[in-house]
């Protein structure tokens, strides 16, 4: 329903499997990353772990095929490990990947899991032993041709890194592309700018979809901008208010901006940090129009998501 496909804070790293069965593979890196190692074998033995570090080895599973390695480099990111990696792991499983395992370093086993898996030498990839994050997933297409990926996560100083594996059989001819589409500086400030000043902001680029409650894969610039507002300060606290257009009843609408707002709400918390208390979830349905409901138009623009700055004192 809402709506509006503006510019996404993020970068999406396309890994394209052309071939009789193969689909592309997209993962969406939130932040500014930059491309800073690829190589691509094209037969090669790869090992993607399955289980922590059980005191004698890592469980792996060893596929054999067209073998991408890459690594990317968030430049000046606040994000943590959890906020980078859970975008990733749901445009995964958006793509029909399975999840095999995930752990976080001390989960994993943390020296000897991180020196029982391959890993990229530095400077294209870092891992702090104690703020890591590793995945494996695989996509099944039929009892012999499986595809498989890994992410491992972490962080140095200002700096995040991702590492992306994947492999596909033998047949399945691999190529890489990228697509940027990480807004600008100043579309980035917009929201928080607005909300500082005019006391309350349209979260404008969130997707829902049509009579759906729960928020789309995203990322989205939007969230991005206001978890680090809250983050930067522990007292800052906003409402999260959702609007409708006047189809159905008000009661119907109340209760849809409502769950709406709640699904920003655990976005905020689950995926970038926020604390709980730092936020409220709250639906006005057709109560606050910006618009004219008798315009395509302007029912687009009433069906959204505000945060609403709150008093700190």
């Amino acid at each position: 329903m809402k709506v509006r496909n503006v510019i996404k804070s993020g970068l999406v790293c396309v890994l394209f499997a052309s071939g009789w069965h193969a689909d592309a593979l997209e993962l969406s890196i939130p932040g500014h990353a930059r491309l800073t190692h690829e190589t691509q074998s094209e037969l090669d033995d790869y090992s993607f772990a399955v289980g922590s570090y059980n005191g004698l080895t890592v469980p792996s599973i060893k596929s054999t095929g067209r073998v991408v390695r890459q690594a990317w480099r968030l430049e000046g990111s606040d994000l943590t490990t959890l906020q980078i990696l859970s975008p990733i792991r749901a445009h995964l499983e958006q793509q029909g990947y399975q999840m095999l395992f995930e752990c976080s370093d001390v989960e994993c086993g943390i020296f000897d899991f991180r020196f029982g898996i391959s890993v990229l030498d530095a400077p294209e990839m870092f891992v702090d032993l104690y703020d890591y994050r590793y995945l494996s997933a695989r996509k099944t297409h039929n009892e012999t041709d499986d595809e498989y990926v890994s992410i491992l996560v972490s962080r140095s100083g200002a700096n995040g890194y991702v590492q992306v594996v994947h492999a596909a059989p033998p047949d399945v001819v691999v190529s890489i592309a990228t697509s940027e589409t990480i807004a600008s500086p100043e579309v980035q400030e917009e929201t928080i700018a607005t909300l500082v000043d005019r006391g309350h902001a349209v979260l404008d680029d969130l997707e829902f979809e049509s009579g759906a409650t729960a928020l789309g894969a995203g990322p989205y610039a939007s969230l991005a901008d206001l978890a680090r507002y809250l983050n930067e300060d522990s007292t800052r606290r906003v409402a999260l208010v959702g609007h409708t257009d006047t189809t159905g009843s008000l009661e119907a609408n109340v209760l849809l901006s409502r769950q709406r707002a709640a699904s920003v709400l655990e976005r905020l918390v689950n995926q970038y940090g926020v604390g709980r208390l730092q936020l409220e979830a709250d639906g006005a349905g057709y109560l606050s129009p910006v618009m004219s409901n008798l315009t395509a138009e302007g029912r687009e623009a009433n069906r959204r998501v505000e945060a609403i700055l709150l008093n700190t004192e």
